[in-house]
């Protein structure tokens, strides 16, 4: 049997699919991050907090009106981006000419209310999502056995990234959004309303962080702290990527996914901080991220 750093090939390629599912998660999270960085200038600490209050969304969904998970996958993201809208008129707006560290405080400090108000209020202990009936099941890929849904989570994470990067990079709404950002009095001038595209933008981004929550609802325990030990590793990958860069966080998502997976492997004790380590040579060797601009 072929070995790579002495353990079974088949061990090795498992590990790294489960790698790919966690990287899906920290493409579509860095992703709404990048985009509301590098469209807004904004630091948002409080992604990690509305991808808990996604799957939260769905879990109250289910449980109280009987929502099932497709329609969940639309409507969370769809409250919990209106959520995000509201805080952006009401705070945020206020901060967009400043420097971007009074973002990254106010966000910090809207993740820590979010959570501490749920955790209050249900507890720190998890509650389980159950996986919808249609991707129950297993798919034998010889090396491993994986489940449905997760093969589910990857083609659904990468589908809805590469559409993201489509209409931001390659559409005229993607045109006007970034030129909405660089001059806005010159946008404004040709009759388009910035404000609300800003408004929207950062809407658009909240949703995404939701709709990665609704996701992994079935796959991690639904608690109040799910994002915040998930949004440290999300900044890391975006910071790798380039900030505000949406192809780097796309790649560099699924990519440090992939070798954390492999790193459980072959040095379990460095998993936790391998992308950490990759972040710190990174900003050595390149500062602006490996798809950022100088």
């Amino acid at each position: 049997m072929t070995e790579i750093f002495g353990y079974p090939l088949p061990v090795i390629l498992g590990q790294l699919m489960l790698g790919l599912v966690n990287g899906s998660f920290y493409a579509m999270l860095s992703l709404g991050l990048a985009v509301i960085f590098g469209l807004l200038g904004v630091v948002n600490f409080a992604h990690g907090a509305f991808y808990m209050l996604g799957a939260f969304a769905a879990l109250f969904a289910l449980e109280k009106a009987g929502i099932n998970y497709w329609l969940a996958l639309v409507v969370s993201p769809l409250v919990v981006g209106a959520f995000g809208i509201v805080l952006e008129r009401l705070l945020l707006r206020r901060i967009y000419k400043l420097d971007p560290l009074y973002g990254l405080l106010l966000t910090f400090g809207m993740a820590l209310i979010f959570e501490g108000v749920m955790r209050d209020q249900f507890g720190s202990s998890g509650q389980s999502y159950p996986v919808p009936e249609a991707l129950q099941g297993v798919f034998n890929l010889g090396f491993m056995i994986l489940p449905i849904y997760r093969a589910w989570v990857i083609l659904a994470s990468i589908t809805i990234c590469l559409a993201t990067w489509f209409v931001i990079e390659r559409t005229s709404l993607g045109a006007t959004l970034r030129a909405a950002t660089e001059n806005p009095r010159l946008v404004q001038a040709f009759g388009v309303n910035v404000p609300v595209i800003v408004m929207l933008t950062y809407g658009a981004g909240v949703a995404l962080a939701a709709l990665a929550g609704v996701l992994s609802a079935p796959v991690v325990q639904v608690s109040p702290l799910m994002g915040s030990s998930l949004v440290v590793v999300v900044f890391a990958v975006v910071v790798i990527g380039g900030m505000g860069s949406i192809l780097g966080a796309i790649i560099s998502g699924l990519a440090l996914g992939m070798v954390e997976g492999f790193t459980k492997v072959i040095y379990p004790e460095a998993s936790s901080i391998v992308v950490f380590v990759i972040m710190a040579i990174v900003l050595v060797l390149r500062p602006a991220g490996l798809f950022g601009k100088e």
